[in-house]
């Protein structure tokens, strides 16, 4: 045997994990987008169905993944706080995006997300190559959003801003993740599992004040008193799929650059779009709206 033969063994393992956290991650945004759609529905409190969803992955976290829980140092775990407020916002804004937009127009305008992470990728230790190749895919991505925005309907047009928002935060909360967990950038001192428990957990209290600053508790009881047995399992599953995006996202994170794994996002778009417009019959897509979105797909 060569003595480049472990290292070749080496680079096809991490290929084949990349491959297979990105397959959970796209999998399980699949489920989380159609089932957050749901659940925004019928529990119109963001604020409390976010904090329900973070309390619950750091609550199985403990009480079933307890032996896996790695902490180096009080450093790095104060090193990972810097994800909180980014890793928070991205899936606040993603139910408020889900609840004034439809599930079409939020995953094609979060095409544009790799624009700003390629950039800042190049200023990192280890910057990301730019080729042709990867030019040419997100200026088709950018058109492809623009014709589809360009047919939007007025009423649409109201869920625009957090569609942008959340993007823009989940560009942040991916390039901040690449930065603290890929080995060649610098990582830190924490297992998976930690980073998705300290993700979640942190999030719950600032999300408890808010939901309690907006009086979403007030709402509560009346909300409570309408679910149907639907509605209930739509949330558990939301709190289900959230735990799995949330570890796949950190697991496919170590392993590829930001850009790429914003671009990687891109190939659960057909899926969604097919539900929202033939399994959900929410959205009536025009001719210009199929092209704009079938280009990004490309």
């Amino acid at each position: 045997r060569s003595p480049a033969s472990p290292l070749r063994m080496s680079s096809a393992r991490d290929s084949m994990q990349a491959v297979t956290a990105g397959a959970c991650f796209c999998f399980c945004s699949v489920g989380m987008m159609f089932f957050n759609k749901m659940a925004i529905q019928a529990f119109p409190l963001e604020c409390i169905l976010v904090a329900m969803q973070m309390a619950f992955a750091a609550l199985v976290l403990l009480t079933f993944g307890w032996s896996s829980l790695h902490f180096g140092s009080l450093i790095d775990v104060l090193r990972w706080f810097m994800v909180l407020p980014f890793f928070t916002g991205m899936l606040l804004t993603s139910i408020l995006a889900l609840k004034n937009a439809p599930m079409s127009l939020s995953i094609t305008l979060r095409a544009l997300s790799p624009l700003g992470s390629l950039l800042v990728e190049r200023f990192y230790p280890d910057p990301l190559r730019i080729t042709p190749a990867v030019i040419m895919s997100i200026v088709v991505t950018v058109v492809g959003a623009a014709v589809y925005c360009s047919s939007l309907e007025k009423e649409a047009m109201a869920g625009v801003g957090w569609v942008v928002l959340n993007s823009l935060i989940a560009t942040g909360d991916r390039l901040v993740c690449r930065l603290l967990l890929a080995k060649d950038q610098c990582p830190v001192d924490l297992s998976k599992t930690a980073c998705t428990l300290i993700s979640n957990a942190g999030g719950v209290i600032p999300l408890t004040i808010a939901a309690y600053c907006k009086g979403e508790f007030s709402a509560l009881p009346a909300v409570l008193a309408t679910l149907t047995p639907w509605d209930s399992l739509f949330i558990l599953l939301t709190c289900v799929i959230g735990l799995g995006i949330s570890y796949s996202g950190i697991w496919a994170q170590s392993l590829i650059s930001a850009t790429s794994f914003l671009v990687m996002i891109n190939a659960n778009k057909f899926f969604i779009i097919g539900i929202e417009a033939f399994g959900l019959h929410t959205k009536v897509l025009t001719k210009t709206q199929v092209a704009g979105a079938s280009l990004t797909l490309i």
